[in-house]
């Protein structure tokens, strides 16, 4: 009869699973409406878009702003490779560092802990600025014009080695540290062979952080490349459309910049550089969805 009681308790009454259903059908159309609209008016012409506005259905259809993206895909393919390297390197160095760091701060018989501790807790708080950062990159690492301006300054995170801690602290028991410690294995070894393979979890919610922050970012490349052949894809489509705006809204440029102007797609392209960027990573995401929703959960109260 308690266990029936129980039961019962546990069920969702079919009038509330609906209610989640048509609410969570209501969030997912929250989220994949905007990009459908995005890919809507970047399929638009261009002469539509500024008589009609932006339509969810394309009043003209036209492949103007891929075909100006086309136009320009050495540089684009190029900008590419060295966003996927930087994402594919800079994610690696940033999970095996915020791992490592997440282990060691979780272990409790670990001297440094405290200071430790407060050595990564302080820079959530606050940190530098951008002008010593770029002081210390710059002038000092020598980092400029080179991909490790791309890399280091985003490879660890104070958010993450806490989650990395709170995860190794709560889930992994320290019976099993104490075991392999009395059968001769190093720290490195218990690392590597015992903790990681349980860690499938914070691996992928903290390779996730670690990808978007580098795929998405622009501003490191802004700051310290100059060099063409190591801009980023973002930060080189950032350009395309900052020089796009700076034609569409000059009102004195010469005979030739207007023709360029007048038969220039702006409003779709902008666009169009979004779902270039969108597409790649959205790819990525489902494989990894699973390990990070339960990396999401770390510190729930387990029942």
């Amino acid at each position: 009869m308690a266990a029936k009681k129980i039961k019962n308790l546990n069920q969702i009454k079919n009038s509330t699973n609906i209610l989640f259903n048509i609410l969570f059908i209501i969030l997912s159309f929250i989220c994949i409406f905007p990009v459908v609209f995005v890919f809507s008016i970047s399929i638009s012409d261009e002469q539509s878009i500024q008589k009609y506005g932006y339509q969810i259905i394309p009043k003209i259809l036209s492949n103007s702003a891929y075909v100006f993206l086309w136009n320009e895909r050495k540089t684009i393919l190029q900008a590419a490779f060295i966003s996927i390297f930087v994402t594919a390197a800079g994610t690696v160095i940033s999970v095996m560092l915020t791992t490592l760091m997440g282990y060691v701060l979780s272990r409790p018989v670990y001297k440094l802990k405290n200071f430790f501790t407060w050595v990564v807790f302080i820079p959530m708080i606050f940190n530098g600025g951008m002008l010593s950062g770029y002081v210390v990159n710059a002038n000092i690492l020598h980092l400029r014009n080179t991909v490790w301006a791309l890399i280091l300054p985003l490879a660890l995170s104070s958010f993450n080695v806490v989650i990395c801690k709170t995860f190794f602290r709560t889930t992994i028991p320290d019976s099993i540290i104490e075991s392999a410690k009395i059968d001769g294995a190093s720290q490195l070894v218990i690392f590597g062979r015992i903790v990681l393979p349980l860690s499938k979890p914070i691996l992928a919610t903290i390779g996730l952080f670690a990808a978007f922050g580098y795929w998405n970012d622009w501003f490191q490349s802004s700051l310290y490349i100059t060099d063409k052949k190591l801009q980023s894809l973002q930060a080189m489509l950032n350009l395309v459309q900052s020089n796009i705006e700076y034609l569409a809204n000059n009102p004195y440029g010469g005979l030739s910049m207007q023709m360029y102007k007048a038969s220039m797609p702006t409003e779709s392209v902008r666009m169009a550089i979004a779902i270039v960027i969108i597409i790649p990573i959205a790819l990525v995401y489902p494989f990894f969805q699973r390990y990070f929703i339960s990396g999401l959960t770390i510190g729930a109260v387990k029942g």
